[in-house]
């Protein structure tokens, strides 16, 4: 069985105050032309489908597009829900999608699989959706209060995945799980979805995924191979600068008679590059930059030692696309390197009180001749207003 593992489309979400309803449609037609090629049978989506509890029209007018094409293709679709998502709505009209399409979003439902056939007998597919503690423990507690005390991320999916172990021991075959969270073990490096945490409490340990021949993870937003079984697609587009080095793809996982036989990465398109551009504003601003980069999506750390005037209507002069403008002073070489109070205790005047907040907010940099000029005459002005007084 050849099985595509795909996660957090996101659909919905803007980058930087910009849509991209149609990047991402690119991309995933480019997907389905994966999944046409390379003969796929069954198509995952761990979770975050989309970018909002309440996505707009045109985010499910993308959604039914993107599976409706990839029901053509004849593979099988499994989605589960992930933190974006509201599993309600995600899964409230599962029943009435047509064959081959699954939506699983019931905590209740994790120990009952999706099987499916190929020549070498059943697979089972587990899904665990998005699981909050504080709501879901409500859902494995008895008449009588007792159940398992789930407090943290890593006690809940530990006990999802004994649900989906004990799912297992009672149907023979191999068996996938599409689960949506933060596994020990990820490199933070590879764009992390903005709302995780890397606390202790969030962290699912290696170990709760042992049983199922292949696990297919959702949340982190760039690929990562965490075990042999155990695997995070990443995200199919590039929502942050954070991410703009990161390959975009999804993973070709291949059963055989005994379970996992291989995995491949298959690369996607960009349908715009990422790029940060770094210096004064005038050598971001050079024509090689500009030659190289005016396609691209562009984030401008500019290094003067003064804000600039205006630098996003300069930059999109020339870079159409510039997404992102942050100011960033190089340190300046300063004559000592006393703190800020350490040079106003020893300040005597207005004039070197001055000169030492301009140094502390301006990394470093004082007043040029002519602001000490223009600051001397205030103060003089001041003196000669109140000697009138």
């Amino acid at each position: 069985m050849r099985i595509l593992h795909t996660s957090d489309w996101h659909i919905g979400r803007t980058f930087h105050g910009h849509s991209t309803l149609a990047a991402l449609a690119e991309v995933l037609e480019a997907l389905v032309r994966q999944v046409r090629e390379n003969s796929i049978d069954v198509v995952l989506v761990a979770g975050d489908v989309f970018d909002s509890a309440t996505p707009a029209a045109a985010a499910y007018t993308l959604l039914d597009d993107a599976l409706l094409a990839l029901h053509e293709t004849g593979a099988t679709v499994i989605m589960t829900s992930g933190n974006h998502d509201s599993a309600a709505r995600l899964g409230f009209h599962s029943r009435l999608l047509r064959d081959g399409i699954r939506v699983l979003t019931d905590p209740l439902a994790i120990s009952a699989p999706i099987t499916l056939h190929d020549e070498h007998g059943p697979v089972h597919f587990f899904g665990i959706p998005y699981l909050e503690p504080a709501i879901v423990r409500r859902h494995w507690t008895d008449a009588a209060g007792e159940g398992p005390a789930l407090r943290t991320q890593a006690q809940t999916m530990h006990h999802a995945m004994s649900l989906v172990r004990e799912g297992i021991a009672a149907h023979q075959g191999r068996s996938v799980a599409l689960a949506h969270c933060f596994a020990a073990g990820v490199d933070a490096t590879l764009g992390l979805e903005r709302e995780v945490r890397q606390g202790g409490l969030d962290v699912v340990p290696l170990a709760s995924f042992d049983g199922p021949d292949y696990v297919a993870l959702g949340h982190i937003h760039g690929r990562q191979q965490l075990s042999e079984r155990v695997h995070y697609s990443g995200a199919p587009l590039h929502y942050s600068f954070g991410e703009q080095h990161k390959e975009r793809g999804s993973w070709l996982v291949e059963l055989d008679a005994d379970g996992l036989a291989s995995t491949e990465w298959l690369a996607l398109p960009v349908p715009r590059r990422l790029v940060t551009l770094t210096g004064t504003l005038d050598e971001i601003l050079g024509d090689e930059n500009v030659a190289l980069h005016a396609d691209s999506w562009v984030c401008a750390v500019y290094t003067d030692p003064l804000p600039q005037h205006e630098p996003m209507r300069r930059l999109r002069a020339r870079f159409p696309f510039c997404a992102l403008v942050q100011h960033q002073p190089e340190l300046a070489d300063a004559a000592d390197d006393r703190s800020y109070s350490q040079r106003l205790r020893t300040a005597v005047t207005d004039a070197e009180r001055i000169e030492a907040f301009l140094v502390h907010v301006r990394a470093g940099q004082g007043a040029s001749e002519r602001e000490a000029e223009l600051i001397h005459d205030v103060l003089d002005d001041r003196v000669r207003a109140e000697a009138l007084v």
